[in-house]
């Protein structure tokens, strides 16, 4: 297989694994779901893939090219926390945070395509059943604890 349909594969394959990360998101009623989770997981695993793809284009007899596979995977990251920065909202009214765990999500998205394109097959698909049984399952666990924390009534003293 050439090297430019083995980058479609692994695309293809990360966008899949983001989709099941964003489903989860889309279903929860989240601001980012399973658009934004595809196309960000996809989005690593291509950045991967092109930054092989021009190291073997590149690095030949004589060449000064090399590559840092890190600093790609450090540019992923920044653009990502670029992103979930602007998903992360404070409200003032209430003090409360929201978004934090869709930005970590969408984080987890783009390591998930960062995994595929360094096949690493079985991570990728491990930690994304991972992901969506933390969020379905600690979420499901904290709304039982909310629950539990507002039927309790306030004791009064008996001063």
């Amino acid at each position: 297989m050439s090297p430019d349909w083995e980058i479609l594969a692994e695309v293809a394959i990360a966008m899949a694994l983001g989709g099941v990360i964003g489903l989860e998101r889309e279903i929860a009623d989240k601001p980012a779901g399973l658009r934004t989770h595809m196309l960000i997981a996809g989005a690593a695993a291509l950045l991967v893939g092109l930054g092989n793809a021009m190291i073997r284009r590149f690095a030949g007899a004589g060449s000064q090219v090399s590559g840092d596979p890190i600093r790609v995977i450090d540019a992923i990251v920044t653009a990502v926390g670029f992103l979930g920065a602007g998903m992360i909202i404070r409200r003032s009214d209430t003090n409360e945070v929201e978004g934090l765990t869709t930005a970590a999500s969408v984080l987890f998205a783009a390591a998930v395509g960062i995994c595929v394109a360094l096949r690493e097959f079985i991570l990728a698909v491990g930690v994304t059943l991972l992901d969506v049984a933390t969020l379905r399952g600690v979420g499901f666990l904290q709304d039982r604890l909310r629950e539990r924390r507002s039927r309790r009534a306030p004791r009064k003293s008996n001063e």
